[in-house]
């Protein structure tokens, strides 16, 4: 099955920001566009916006004189729904409304010609749900975009459970030659990225929420520790408040409640009191003129410990040892076999965050996890009110020593990075299981979706096979409401890895 012929027109219904996007899309990609909208003069405005985005592109050289003359010529507003009869390809944006979707393909039905591709781009509402109203619903498939769509690659092909293989197939191949990168999923509760992509934002304010640290720290953490674009508490201010958190309680209803997509009762109260983030002026953070902005936490000067002792080799911090070898500082090995941490010279211990809390032992310093322990700038440390204040220095001093800024946060199990990273990739591993989508296909969606710097099953090989499940698993007993248990298809990963060590 290949792409839709670029000289059959398409139409996109709905000219919101989404739907003059996807026009765009198609317009450049060659196609003649039709676009439809119920409230009068809507389409026409929305031809005129998209004309002047490509004479926009002209003027920086991404798009030739010639070539958006052309695209102007195939766009047409079209009056009426009776105008899209010949086109062979639909794609609504239109309200998020089951109902609204419903009854627009089911007069789409009655005009369009049978072997005419039905697409929807919802990012919450179920496919199969959209389509269950339809005559022959195995032609409705879902075409999620990301906005803004002509910018971002990223298209979900989303397969209702009536839809036929041909039309998936056909709208994931017109995609393609629409020079974006589709991958396939099922009908699933957030599809890929948003249903993977909750314990981003879900763990950065449930730390907060525990009060172990303020939204800037975690913010600056996950970008200058994690590698991450964006911290969950900027970013959620760009999206918008009440829409991140819509997203998730969809999500979350949609599972059932299942206790790992719980919504945050911090968020809930920003959206309550109007403060949707950037649009309106405040969120997490002030965008008010002359709001001072918000610093993260940064540990004063301390004086670097003059050795440790290695016990192991730090598993995913391997590198930090080298570091601290190239920092001047006298790397001792311990033979026996303690575990893997960093004796001080105090006799506390510096130990890889690992799902437990400082308090629970004699003197312990924990260290989150980072993307590139060389290229990160920032490292959070955990400490409890029992750990000896020597500790606590040396180990900042170290970590200053290696060229990296120190955020001291509370006694967090799990931390920041780490937390979050191991529910990403047990989410993704529960979806490759249940069917959602290849991990291939997840890798690339987190990627290009949500700009993530590696995919789950990129961290995953990158931390080793049972980092995750092991994180998850010491958390689960310290917080047993469900929410980090590891899923199934991580437990059966992790002990078929133990399997095959213990045949070595």
């Amino acid at each position: 099955m290949t792409a839709l012929d670029l000289s059959s027109p398409v139409a996109v219904v709905g000219t919101g920001t989404m739907g003059q996007g996807i026009a765009q899309v198609a317009l450049v990609a060659g196609h003649p566009v039709r676009l439809y909208d119920a409230a009068p003069g809507r389409a026409a405005a929305a031809a005129e916006a998209i004309g002047a985005r490509l004479d926009r592109l002209v003027a920086k050289d991404r798009l030739t004189g010639a070539d958006r003359d052309a695209a102007r010529a195939r766009l047409q507003p079209a009056s009426d729904l009776t105008d899209l009869a010949d086109c062979v390809l639909v794609v609504e944006a239109v309200l998020e409304q089951l109902d609204v979707k419903q009854r627009l393909f089911g007069e789409l039905e009655d005009i369009v010609g049978d072997d005419c591709l039905l697409a929807t781009n919802t990012s919450s509402l179920s496919v199969t749900a959209i389509g269950g109203a339809l005559r022959n619903p195995g032609r409705l498939v879902g075409l999620h975009f990301f906005n803004p769509a002509p910018l971002l690659p990223l298209v979900e092909v989303v397969s209702g459970f009536a839809t036929d293989v041909t039309s998936a197939t056909r709208a994931y191949e017109t995609a393609r030659a629409w020079g974006k990168t589709p991958v396939a999923c099922a009908d699933t509760p957030g599809f890929i990225v948003n249903r993977i992509a909750r314990p981003f934002y879900a763990e950065a304010f449930a730390v907060h929420e525990s009060q172990a640290a303020d939204p800037a720290t975690i913010d600056a953490v996950l970008r200058e520790s994690g590698g991450f674009r964006m911290g969950a508490f900027e970013l959620t201010d760009l999206i918008g408040q009440d829409v991140n958190e819509s997203v998730t309680h969809s999500v979350w209803r949609s599972f059932f409640q299942d206790v790992r997509f719980t919504p945050s009762l911090a968020q809930r109260r920003l959206v309550e009191a109007g403060r949707f983030g950037r649009k309106t002026g405040h969120g997490w953070y002030d965008y008010g003129d002359g709001a001072e902005p918000s610093e993260p936490h940064t540990a004063e000067k301390a004086q670097p410990p003059a050795y440790v002792v290695a016990e192991g080799d730090l598993g995913p911090a391997a590198d930090v040892l080298a570091l601290i070898r190239e920092a001047g500082i006298q790397v001792r090995e311990d033979e026996e076999d303690h575990g893997t941490r960093l004796v001080l010279p105090s006799g506390g211990q510096l130990v890889l965050v690992d799902g437990q809390t400082s308090v629970e032992f004699r003197d312990v310093v924990y260290f989150d996890l980072a993307l590139d322990y060389r290229k990160a700038t920032r490292i959070a440390l955990s400490a409890s009110q029992d750990t000896a204040p020597q500790t606590l220095s040396e180990a900042i001093g170290l970590f200053q020593a290696l060229g990296k800024d120190v955020s001291v946060i509370g006694d967090c199990p799990g931390m920041i990075v780490a937390r979050t990273v191991a529910r990403i990739v047990d989410l993704a591993y529960d979806a490759v299981a249940k069917g959602v989508a290849t991990e291939e296909d997840i890798d690339t969606a987190m990627r290009l979706g949500v700009n993530y710097p590696l995919g789950p099953f990129e961290w995953s090989r990158r931390l080793g096979v049972n980092w995750s499940y092991d994180v998850l698993d010491e958390l689960h007993v310290r917080d047993p409401s469900g929410r980090y248990a590891p899923s199934l298809a991580l437990y059966r990963h992790a002990y078929a890895n133990e399997k095959r060590e213990g045949t070595q």
